[in-house]
């Protein structure tokens, strides 16, 4: 039987992917979002490598949590940076260029160009999309519909009751059929 440390090693690298995509959907900083995964990912392994068939729910547990944590920190950065602004705490707009990783691109199969635009424009409005959406709408649709989760997981995962994640749920999805309606068929 292979030891703890092997198992979790191929435990991160079949997850590292999706969870680092989930997470730079939320903060929309790939290296930040790489903090934060490495982050949970050094939790679940100081923490909880003995508890081997806990890890999936485990580790998004941690990994939204952290997620909350970060949002919460750019709140209280935001409010400390506005009393030090010299312009009244006028917003300055950011460089959205930046964010030229598009996650949902990552997998698509080559066909046609014109098939392969058609998917890029989608994959770029989903993830634009998803973007917009609030934290906790956000975290509910990626582990419901990208991760798979039932209802008891993504409640567990996300800290709250199994009713407050089938609100956000449809709520996201809602928002979601608005914002991409163009692409319904």
């Amino acid at each position: 039987m292979p030891n703890t440390r092997i198992l979790l090693n191929d435990f991160f690298v079949l997850v590292q992917s999706r969870a680092l995509k989930q997470v730079e959907f939320s903060v929309k900083d790939r290296d930040e979002a790489f903090d934060i995964l490495q982050d949970a990912m050094i939790r679940l392994a100081k923490n909880y490598s003995d508890k081997r068939d806990d890890w999936p729910k485990l580790f998004q547990r941690i990994l939204q949590n952290l997620i909350v944590d970060w949002h919460r920190r750019q709140k209280v950065r935001s409010i400390l940076v506005w009393w030090q602004r010299p312009n009244n705490g006028k917003e300055v707009s950011e460089d959205e260029g930046e964010n030229q990783y598009s996650a949902i691109n990552e997998g698509i199969e080559h066909r046609s160009p014109e098939h392969l635009q058609s998917n890029r424009q989608l994959g770029d409005s989903m993830a634009g999309a998803i973007e917009q959406l609030p934290l906790r709408q956000q975290q509910a649709f990626t582990l419901r519909a990208w991760w798979g989760h039932n209802v008891k997981e993504t409640a567990f995962a996300m800290g709250c009751s199994e009713g407050s994640v089938k609100t956000h749920y449809s709520r996201a999805t809602v928002r979601l059929r608005k914002l991409l309606g163009d692409y319904e068929s």
